[in-house]
């Protein structure tokens, strides 16, 4: 008898799939000690990584926090404000909540911090990040210490959570000039960290039997000052004569039609199938009312022709959309509501019905336009801004709700059943 009840404990965890926390799918380690050597079935978020605050040791002051040089009521490029509960280093600005409370943040210069949010991902059982490393960021000599000290904090995370780690250049505001630097930095990285030994860097995301390396920004049509040759060319740079590099490609979300946000280079598909793996950008392509009209008229397609064309696919989710303070404007104030968290499990729902077998969650920590799944004030707790104001999580849910959602989403694409279009009730 109690056999039996153990083996129905079991069955019905695995059938409810509704814990508090996600359980994480057990990895192992290959003969070569590499323990992720695919991205399907995985749910990986991007990790920006790029704030900092004045008194930590970037000298970089309220980066990517500020506007104008200000990080005060009235100048903030950020609309969701980060819960700083559980950071062990926190900073003090110069807000305050309606109690008089000096609001405080954190900073991912500190290992301390980056060790918590990797942390996170094993507790509510995300596989994983892409560190985006952004080229005009890294053009700088404070930029690069940035983001290499960042990337040391996320390497040595990911190890001791064993969590899978890539690293996503992002070609935002980069010329034609500026591919040799990309190649370069990424030669530079292999050796300064070890990426590939996988006794120091066991987690390092591979693919195809290669590691993976992400680069984001490949043929859209927003007056870009690189082209799709500039990319040719990248892409085999970085491979090397022995192609000993899978690359991802972040494209726009109408590639395979070649209209709206891309431009339509004759190139553009040579490029794609020379990849590995595509990642299409949907953040802003569509909101809850337009989404199974949009991803209906894409995401299948796009699905096909990658089979077809032995490219891999990985459609991208996210919560939400807001950048209020960012373009200083009240009408983009949660321009794209979370609906708590019916938007996000809507796309999940879709991509997983597609036959998408892994997602990529935009983002982990990107609290400037309001896509971060990290733990985020609630509405009823949010400083005080001047004439703006912050937003925060919805009424009702607790501040790490859309982890706890991303890693029902990891759940199921792991392949754990119990999961439906019906966004799963949290066990309180």
């Amino acid at each position: 008898m109690k056999k039996l009840i153990f083996l129905a404990g079991i069955l019905l965890a695995l059938l409810s799939g509704f814990d508090a926390q996600s359980q994480t799918v057990e990895v192992k380690y290959d003969e070569t000690g590499c323990l992720y050597t695919s991205y399907k079935g995985l749910v990986m978020a991007g990790y920006q990584g790029w704030f900092s605050a004045q008194g930590d040791a970037s000298d970089r002051g309220w980066h990517h926090y500020q506007k104008r040089g200000k990080f005060e009521p009235g100048f903030a490029s950020i609309d969701f404000w980060p819960d700083v509960k559980d950071y062990p280093t926190t900073y003090p600005t110069a807000f305050n909540y309606a109690n008089g409370e000096t609001a405080s943040v954190y900073s991912p210069y500190d290992e301390t911090s980056v060790d918590l949010h990797f942390k996170w991902m094993k507790e509510y059982g995300i596989d994983g990040v892409f560190m985006q490393r952004f080229l005009s960021e890294i053009k700088s000599e404070k930029g690069k210490r940035h983001f290499n000290k960042v990337l040391a904090n996320a390497l040595k995370a990911a190890k001791k959570h064993k969590r899978a780690i890539s690293i996503m250049y992002d070609l935002s505001g980069s010329t034609s000039a500026d591919m040799d630097l990309l190649a370069n930095d990424w030669s530079e990285l292999q050796q300064l960290f070890a990426l590939f030994n996988n006794k120091e860097n066991p987690t390092y995301l591979r693919h195809n039997g290669k590691p993976l390396l992400a680069i984001w920004g490949v043929g859209f049509n927003d007056n870009r000052r690189y082209t799709v040759a500039d990319i040719q060319g990248l892409m085999e740079k970085v491979k090397g004569p022995t192609k000993k590099t899978a690359v991802l490609l972040g494209v726009p979300y109408y590639w395979r039609t070649m209209t709206k946000d891309t431009e339509p280079s004759e190139l553009l598909h040579p490029l794609i199938k020379s990849a590995d793996i595509i990642m299409p950008w949907a953040v802003g392509r569509y909101n809850p009312n337009t989404y199974a009209t949009v991803s209906g008229n894409t995401l299948a397609g796009d699905i096909d022709w990658c089979k077809t064309n032995q490219v891999d696919y990985v459609p991208l989710v996210f919560p939400g959309f807001s950048w209020g303070n960012l373009k200083n404007s009240p009408n983009v104030y949660n321009q794209i509501p979370r609906l708590k968290g019916d938007f996000l499990w809507q796309q999940v729902a879709g991509a997983h019905q597609a036959g998408a077998q892994s997602l990529y969650v935009a983002m982990f920590d990107e609290v400037d336009e309001g896509t971060a799944i990290f733990k985020t004030k609630r509405e009823n707790e949010l400083p005080l801004n001047g004439d703006g104001k912050f937003v925060g999580i919805e009424p009702g849910l607790d501040s790490d709700y859309y982890l706890w959602l991303t890693g029902q989403a990891t759940s199921w694409f792991h392949g754990k059943k119990g999961y439906s279009p019906q966004k799963p009730v949290r066990k309180k």
